[in-house]
């Protein structure tokens, strides 16, 4: 639990024993298939760490049309931010196989605080360190053009399937156009120009990336 501990962003500096100190403080909870863990809206208070399964985080709208935030898989986790501000959860989570989860209440995570000044010292320490760095990648993708910053997207949503890049489920056009700020049929362009030149594939399932995109890009 502490090499899972360290490895989430916000805990990443803090010492053995603070890690062994927060790890005391979870709960281990399981759920099958197809459970909603918690919905966009939800009040908010605890960090999820996955110890097995699939989960998917999703955000939807009044249609009750969906768009992929990220799969997670054992090791990832979600909810960090709960743990200090108690906000409203900004999307939904669902568990796409049998999950387990390791779970840390807000109220614990702050009574360790409290009782470890340092702790908190380290803590802030880090959250300021992922806003700079949070700042400084929405001021690169607020410099990109259109086709950089799909490209952004597209690789931060793929994972690696037997050597090839994937994005799987597949976000519809008007949803990769949501999330860069361009329109669909800007989107719609760039794909056809990617598709010709060899770069990607299509499927009603999934985007295959056959070939690293481009740094800079012709399409427009």
């Amino acid at each position: 639990m502490n090499t899972v501990l360290s490895s989430i962003p916000l805990f990443s500096n803090l010492s053995k024993a603070h890690l062994e100190l927060l790890s005391a403080q979870a709960c281990h909870r399981s759920y099958a298939k197809n459970v909603v863990i918690f919905r966009e809206g939800d009040h908010s208070d605890s960090l999820y760490i996955v110890r097995q399964g699939k989960i998917k985080i999703y955000i939807s709208d009044n249609n009750g049309r969906e768009m992929l935030l990220n799969e997670l898989g054992k090791g990832d986790y979600f909810g960090d931010l709960s743990l200090i501000d108690h906000e409203p959860r900004s999307a939904s989570a669902v568990t796409l196989s049998a999950c387990d989860v390791s779970i840390i209440k807000s109220e614990d995570f702050l009574r360790c605080l409290q009782k470890n000044p340092d702790m908190a010292i380290s803590l802030l320490k880090t959250a300021a360190k992922r806003l700079r760095v949070a700042t400084e990648s929405q001021r690169q993708l607020a410099l990109m053009g259109v086709y950089g910053r799909l490209r952004a997207t597209l690789l931060t949503l793929s994972s690696e399937v037997g050597g090839i890049l994937k994005v799987e489920p597949k976000p519809t056009q008007q949803e990769l156009g949501n999330m860069i700020g361009a329109s669909r049929e800007m989107v719609s362009r760039i794909f056809k120009n990617l598709k010709a030149d060899g770069y990607i594939e299509t499927s009603k399932t999934s985007i295959t990336i056959r070939k690293a995109l481009p740094d800079k890009c012709k399409y427009k």
